[in-house]
């Protein structure tokens, strides 16, 4: 076993504070992993305070790491040390359902992730990537593209592919008209993803001043949503609406921009459940669905797209002291649009 140095959080109330946590040592199918960068997600900040109601204290939340392999088990055979990899929501499953056979990884009803899961191998909960290494299953590790920025594409492997998997699934592409709802750490990817698929891609945000950068990721229109006249002269006119958004809105105002057969999915996750009309779904045969993240091939299919195509996250760098600080900011959508932590800075302490 060896102790490395972590952030985490000890209670819902407590700040995240230096500490030293436990990784197990690789063992065959392993891959031992130097961290490099961390993204932030909105999810760590629930995880820390508890919001979900499944934490389990110490806490350290990230699941967007890219790292540098330092060692591998004997029975590794798609990674060597000095590869650049990276992991996301998950670090395990159990291989052996339907989902898993299918490759949906994400829909495994025994999935281990990143952070909050049990750590079969050490019986204690899995810890996350505030921290300065992991040790992963090789089918979990991702290989990242050389070509990109590596910090840029941390993010990727959390909000990259929560947005590419559901515009893949409903087959989003030239000739159709794609909504992205929000413009925050998964709309902007959202926006970026619709754009290189060929849609014509229109961005909805109740804020006048994201206008003029929803356009410049890529947005062919930009709506705002509080504006009913602007609203109204998109009905009945969206193949598919991608819903980005976690804070409490009217669902139903969305689903009267859909087209027959349209469907609009959700992948903010609102605190509080959102009232559902039947009318605006039955009268059209429009559909209303929801999607996790991504399994282990398409994640990787994402990440390779990604680097045909020179597409990352737009972030801003913090240091791992800077983590409570990026919390608040982040409540306030004070981030275009994701913070990364230059895990550097941890080492350094």
């Amino acid at each position: 076993m060896n102790q490395v140095k972590a952030y985490s959080a000890a209670s819902a109330t407590a700040l995240l504070a230096s500490t030293k946590i436990n990784r197990r040592q690789p063992i065959a199918s392993d891959v031992q992993i130097e961290i490099l960068y961390c993204g932030v997600c909105h999810s760590d900040l629930h995880y820390a305070r508890n919001e979900w109601n499944f934490t389990q204290y110490p806490a350290v939340p990230g699941h967007e790491i890219v790292g540098r392999v330092t060692a591998v088990g004997g029975g590794v055979k798609k990674f060597k040390v000095g590869d650049t990899v990276g992991v996301g929501c998950l670090v395990d499953s159990c291989r052996t359902c339907p989902d898993c056979r299918s490759g949906l990884e994400q829909f495994c009803l025994d999935m281990t992730m990143t952070y909050g899961s049990l750590d079969k191998h050490l019986n204690a909960p899995t810890h996350g990537g505030y921290s300065q290494s992991i040790v992963v299953r090789e089918d979990f590790v991702l290989r990242m593209p050389a070509n990109l920025n590596l910090a840029a594409a941390a993010p990727l492997l959390c909000a990259g592919i929560t947005t590419y998997s559901p515009l893949r699934h409903w087959k989003v592409g030239p000739g159709q008209k794609v909504g992205i709802v929000g413009l925050g750490g998964l709309g902007h990817m959202g926006v970026k993803f619709a754009k290189a698929f060929g849609a014509h891609v229109v961005l909805f945000t109740t804020s006048p001043g994201k206008v003029a950068d929803g356009k410049r990721l890529g947005a062919h229109e930009v709506v705002i949503s509080t504006d009913a006249a602007q609203m109204a002269a998109h009905a009945n006119s969206f193949d598919f609406i991608l819903d980005a958004v976690s804070a409490t809105h009217d669902l139903n105002a969305y689903f009267n921009l859909l087209k027959r057969d349209g469907n609009l999915t959700l992948v903010g996750a609102p605190e509080k459940p959102l009232p559902v009309a039947a009318f605006p779904l039955i009268f059209r045969r429009r559909s209303f669905s929801g999607s996790l993240i991504g399994g282990l091939p398409e994640t990787q299919e994402m990440l390779d797209f990604c680097g045909q195509h020179n597409l990352t996250c737009d972030i801003e760098m913090i240091r791992m002291d800077e983590i409570n600080t990026a919390y608040e900011r982040m409540l306030k959508s004070d981030v275009k649009y994701r913070f990364v932590i230059d895990m550097a800075s941890l080492k350094a302490e």
